[in-house]
């Protein structure tokens, strides 16, 4: 089932419409559908290395606007659909954790999913049942997938096709160095202000939002 849809979602690139299919694509990802439109994205930056900043912020756009519908989701039709959404994608089991960590520290575990595997879907619907404030919720997703995107794009946008390799090999890296910085800040940031403690309310269960 996911293969299957794993190829029609990478068939997309080549439809004349593809544009729309990566908006609608990167629109459901956030709220209920299970492949991620990075390979899409890819690919279409491949093909066309000039229109890379537009597909980037078609991305992040669609993303974000996704993320919002997954956070009403959550917020007014939890038990109704959220709970049927999470429970189909096998991420039932990681709603108490992701609840938790949101409530201690909403910014940074938004912020981290743009360089981990948390998927996005579970931040979102946990998000709005929570009742995290949407302003905090709407800048730390935008700054989330923005990074995720708009990178990709932009450098496509700068060097072309000869980037693709490049990407394949340090874009994680780079990703997950942006993590420990943007953590640390957060975690000194805390430490500061007397909130150190906190986090030993979820000790060791953020693992198991990427497992």
């Amino acid at each position: 089932m996911l293969t299957r849809l794993y190829q029609w979602t990478l068939a997309k690139a080549a439809h004349r419409h593809a544009e729309r299919w990566l908006f609608a694509i990167s629109f459901m990802e956030s709220s209920f559908f299970p492949i991620p439109p990075h390979p899409l994205l890819g690919l279409m930056c491949l093909a066309r290395p000039e229109r890379a900043l537009r597909f980037g912020f078609i991305c992040t756009l669609a993303s974000v606007l996704g993320g919002l519908f997954g956070y009403a989701i959550g917020h007014f039709l939890y038990e109704a659909v959220g709970q049927q959404i999470l429970h189909a994608l096998g991420l039932a089991e990681k709603f108490p954790v992701a609840a938790c960590y949101l409530r201690e520290n909403a910014a940074l575990i938004i912020l981290a999913k743009g360089a981990t595997p948390i998927p996005f879907k579970l931040i979102t619907i946990t998000a709005g049942f929570i009742g995290l404030p949407l302003f905090t919720f709407l800048w730390a997703s935008i700054v989330s997938r923005a990074f995720q995107f708009m990178l990709v794009g932009f450098l496509f946008w700068k060097f072309g096709r000869p980037i693709k390799a490049f990407i394949e090999k340090y874009l994680a890296l780079l990703s997950a160095l942006f993590l420990v910085l943007l953590a640390g800040g957060f975690l000194a940031a805390s430490m500061l202000s007397g909130g150190g403690q906190k986090s030993d309310k979820c000790s060791g269960a953020i693992m198991a939002t990427i497992r």
